[in-house]
């Protein structure tokens, strides 16, 4: 661990011994199913489900999967499980591919969500005695919400900041004393670009953590935001569908992400069979909710890759299983000259190199013959040596098997979005 075990929100329930707390998931297995019944199109996607009858977590592997298509299908609310009265809020995915998932959220449920939230904080070391500035949106997107309701829940002094204006964001950060940063995993490289336009003096500032989440971010980019910034950065993990962040977090052991196993039930399994995969083998993450009451998920297909680290005590004394940080998606593979590969290992290629920025983009194409070429933008930094192409290029072959033409820019000439990175641009369907 990096420093002491950390005061726990909820102590007697973080640290519950492992039979009591499967005990605990097939009871609200039971529960969960009771509630969905109650829905005739969620019914009628299980089948005939007896919540009595369910004995093991064994007989939940047996119901059918829930996949993104089938959420967005039911748009707006012919899954939702709690009666319209009930309904407080409701939060949604962008919907850029389609229909945008609406998650309807009961009392019980931002009531849950604050909980989780103020675990994470805890596993992150955060006190009452900090302040967080908080800089996903708040809007339809969960991000700025949760990182709310969990520092209230916690006694934390909260800066609602929100997104964008990251000139004025290092002026609260300094002004107001910040402690903690929470935010999009790539938000900090942001921070990080405005502080030397503006000549801004990270030393100014009192940041000691940084919870970030929302995006795969490679053990490199984890390494410069934590020296840039002389934070301990955190990986929270979380999603629309489950309600936003506060899935999971990893503790200050840094041996995995601690999943609050009360609320969730997670399996990991083939991404093409859906079998079932042993603990330490990487697979994609199967989601259930126990707790939730507007949109409970049932066996729900993240499409996230990860594996199970362990379910033994950790470290830090919390008995939740912890996953491995998410290494990819299964959307996100990259197939090009036959050769598969996820954009977190461009990153590790890139990230760190002297006289490189941080900031790289792959671009896809084809050529007007029609071959197919992969061009990766880079930014450069004044005192970048041209001879290191070389070996940027001798890594891409060794580690990928691929020769990228590599074109080089100065600092802000790939453009930045608004919220997430873009890192790979695929244009070679327009193109054919």
């Amino acid at each position: 661990m990096n420093g002491p075990p950390t005061p726990m929100f909820q102590p007697s329930v973080e640290t519950r011994p492992r039979e009591q707390l499967e005990a605990l998931q097939l009871e609200r297995m039971r529960r969960t199913l009771g509630l969905i019944r109650e829905n005739a199109a969620y019914r009628k996607r299980l089948g005939r489900v007896d919540a009595e009858a369910l004995r093991s977590a064994a007989d939940w592997a047996r119901l059918p999967f829930l996949t993104k298509e089938a959420l967005r299908d039911a748009y707006p609310f012919q899954l939702c499980c709690a009666p319209r009265g009930t309904i407080q809020r409701v939060h949604m995915s962008s919907g850029t591919t389609g229909n945008p998932i609406v998650n309807p959220y009961t009392r019980a449920d931002i009531a849950q969500w604050g909980e989780v939230m103020a675990r994470c904080y805890a596993a992150a070391g955060v006190t009452s005695a900090d302040i967080v500035q908080i800089t996903p949106s708040f809007g339809l997107f969960t991000g700025g919400f949760g990182f709310h309701y969990g520092a209230e829940r916690l006694g934390v002094m909260v800066i609602p900041a929100g997104a964008g204006r990251s000139a004025f964001q290092l002026k609260l950060m300094k002004d107001l004393g910040a402690t903690v940063l929470a935010g999009i995993a790539t938000y900090p490289l942001r921070l990080l670009e405005v502080a030397r336009e503006e000549r801004f003096d990270l030393r100014q500032l009192r940041l000691r953590v940084a919870i970030l989440g929302s995006e795969m971010w490679s053990d490199d980019l984890r390494a410069l935001i934590e020296r840039e910034l002389g934070v301990e950065t955190f990986d929270i993990i979380g999603m629309t569908e489950s309600g936003g962040p506060g899935l999971g977090i990893d503790c200050r052991a840094h041996d995995g992400i601690h999943v609050w196993e009360d609320h969730y039930y997670c399996e990991i399994v083939d991404p093409v069979t859906g079998a079932l995969r042993p603990d330490g083998q990487e697979g994609e993450l199967v989601l259930s909710t126990l707790t939730r009451e507007g949109l409970p998920l049932v066996r729900y297909r993240t499409g996230d890759l990860t594996r199970v680290v362990s379910r033994d005590p950790c470290a830090c004394g919390r008995t939740h299983l912890r996953l491995d940080r998410l290494r990819g998606r299964t959307d996100d593979m990259v197939i090009f000259k036959g050769v598969n590969f996820y954009p977190r290992q461009i990153e590790s290629l890139v990230v760190g190199r002297a006289g490189l920025g941080h900031e790289y983009q792959v671009i896809l194409e084809r050529n007007p013959e029609g071959a197919e070429r992969l061009r990766l933008l880079i930014e450069v930094t004044p005192d970048f040596d041209p001879q290191s192409l070389r070996g940027i290029e001798r890594d891409f072959k060794d580690v990928l098997n691929l020769t990228p033409e590599v074109t080089v820019l100065k600092e802000g000439e790939i453009p930045r979005p608004q919220g997430k990175a873009v890192r790979v641009v695929d244009r070679r369907a327009a193109a054919g």
